[in-house]
């Protein structure tokens, strides 16, 4: 018979805490940006037909900036969506991630 290797207990890692939930405007951004590489387009492009700076819509694409709905209309008319279609996209992903993610509560913007 051969030798027999003991092994000792297993060590598990721990689990990561869950993710707080995406903020609405970040899967917004997210979401904007996809459709737009997905057209073939350059960021001034379309920044260009939505009628807003370069430099605004990249802050909108990385969730930096709470766009208002004219520009959310804008920068979805500019990449043929809809307002719907966006907001469709945006809830499907926030629902996806409800049951991984863990609510970001209150946040204090103002002192």
């Amino acid at each position: 018979m051969g030798d027999v290797v003991r092994l000792g207990p297993r060590r598990v890692a721990p689990l990561a805490p869950p993710e707080p939930e995406p903020l609405w405007r970040e899967v917004v951004g997210r979401r904007l940006r996809e459709a737009r590489l997905a057209r073939g387009q350059r960021l001034a492009d379309t920044a260009a037909v939505a009628g807003i700076s370069p430099q605004y819509l990249s802050e909108v694409e990385r969730g930096r900036k709470e766009p208002s709905s004219e520009i959310l209309a804008a920068v979805s008319g500019a990449l043929d969506l809809t307002l719907l279609d966006l907001t469709e996209h945006v809830s499907g992903e926030l629902r996806r991630t409800a049951s991984t993610s863990v609510p970001r509560g209150p946040l204090a913007l103002a002192v």
